[in-house]
């Protein structure tokens, strides 16, 4: 691999190693994969579109801190709230449901961190296991449905500040819960979130996670979702970034269990210099499962986009029906999309679609709806809401699609 020249050892100085649980394996597959790689350059095909540079040349260094007040997209939920990714008992729910168990990662007993996520080649991931400082650790127990959302809360502050969160979420058998994970920043500056999620699904449960990035243009973020489905599973992750600086999402579920249904949709609104680059894989194991996926964008200014999804569909897996579509609109001259859709398919009875668009606005709807005595600034905000309005309408919770569409009017001036 191509690698950045000795970054990754100043980068790893003064920071303080994990006292998480981790099993030994991780740990020293971690510590050997830091040794043999270093940060990514362009010439590596998965960051061939961006560039980390800036997080590999900045001193970062783990602080505590505490914050007053948070704008949460759900008032009436279970929250858990992390600040510069240590536990914060002060701002987190008391109460908890029966059949529901939240607490730091670090307080956990379950062993199941570095059982899902794959660090192989995986730098940000191998830095995660070694400096992750906390995380939230949850567990829905069998047959519990939740009666309302879990809120997981991560909120970055200070300057050149690094915030490593490891997070463990398990829906057991035949449960059914939501959780919204929301990422800001507080009086925050060239700082960096890198988040690692390790989610398992079993059989016949029920989970839908909305992230929701929304962190200053300042800062980094890098988030590593990695899902097990099990059996006649359900599992829905929408993935919307409204705000941040270089923000780089990789998802990978293995959908390990016949029956299931997957769903991914995301949204990316960018201005000014901003990057966000998504990666996508559904790996398709087992037979009769279903998987679609919807990932959008809007580009203005100077920003860049990246959207790389691949479904895999192996030879034994039958029957599998997975629908992949990426659209984008480029609002300037000056703003790029780079988008990717793969399919790699050993089966041969399978019905696997996959396409992507990039765009301008329509003129003649612009003149359309300008001869019906809209200005031309409102309707170019109609057609792009109508436009992301295609993912939003796949999200099941309106309080978090009110905070979406809130923040995208404070943001940009669109109403919807």
């Amino acid at each position: 691999m191509e690698v950045l020249d000795n970054k990754i050892t100043k980068f790893r100085e003064g920071l303080a190693k994990t006292n998480l649980s981790f099993r030994e394996e991780s740990l020293k597959y971690a510590e050997d994969t830091l040794t043999e790689l270093d940060f990514p350059t362009t010439r590596v095909e998965r960051w061939k579109y961006t560039r980390v540079a800036k997080i590999a040349n900045t001193q970062f260094s783990s602080r505590k801190d505490v914050v007053k007040q948070l704008n949460l997209p759900i008032q009436d939920a279970y929250t858990v709230v992390l600040v510069n990714g240590y536990f914060d008992k002060e701002l987190s729910s008391k109460n908890l449901p029966e059949g529901v168990e939240i607490s730091a990662t670090s307080q956990s007993a379950n062993n199941l961190l570095g059982k899902v996520a794959t660090i192989k080649n995986e730098v940000f991931t191998a830095l995660n296991t070694l400096y992750a400082t906390d995380g939230v650790s949850l567990r829905i127990k069998a047959k519990t449905i939740v009666d309302k959302p879990i809120q997981l809360v991560h909120v970055i502050t200070g300057e050149n500040t690094i915030a490593t969160v490891r997070n463990v979420l398990v829906s057991e058998r035949f449960s059914e819960a939501e959780v919204v994970q929301v990422f800001l920043s507080e009086n925050a500056n060239a700082s960096f979130t890198n988040n690692v999620s390790e989610i398992i699904v079993e059989e016949g449960a029920k989970l839908v996670l909305d992230k929701l990035q929304n962190e200053s243009e300042s800062n980094f973020h890098y988030s590593n979702e990695c899902v097990q489905q099990a059996s006649n599973s359900n599992f829905k992750i929408n993935t919307i970034t409204l705000n941040g600086g270089l923000v780089r999402n990789d998802l990978t579920i293995d959908v390990d269990g016949e029956n299931c249904e997957t769903h991914l949709n995301g949204a990316y609104i960018l201005k000014g210099k901003q990057h966000v680059d998504n990666h996508t894989v559904v790996n398709h194991l087992k037979p009769n499962c279903h998987s679609n996926e919807m990932y959008k964008g809007v580009m203005d200014d100077q920003s860049t986009g990246v959207f790389n999804g691949r479904i895999l569909v192996s030879k034994d897996s039958q029957k599998i029906e997975a629908y992949q579509s990426n659209g984008n609109v480029l609002l300037s001259d000056s703003a790029s999309i780079n988008s990717k859709p793969e399919l790699e398919i050993y089966a041969d009875n399978v019905k696997c679609s996959h396409g992507s668009t990039t765009g301008q606005l329509d003129d003649e709807a612009i003149y359309y709806l300008r001869t019906r005595g809209i200005s031309e600034k409102s309707a170019k905000a109609l057609m792009v809401t109508a436009f992301i309005s295609d993912v939003t309408k796949r999200m099941d919770n309106d309080k978090v699609v009110e905070y979406v569409h809130n923040q995208l009017h404070d943001r940009f001036g669109w109403d919807f």
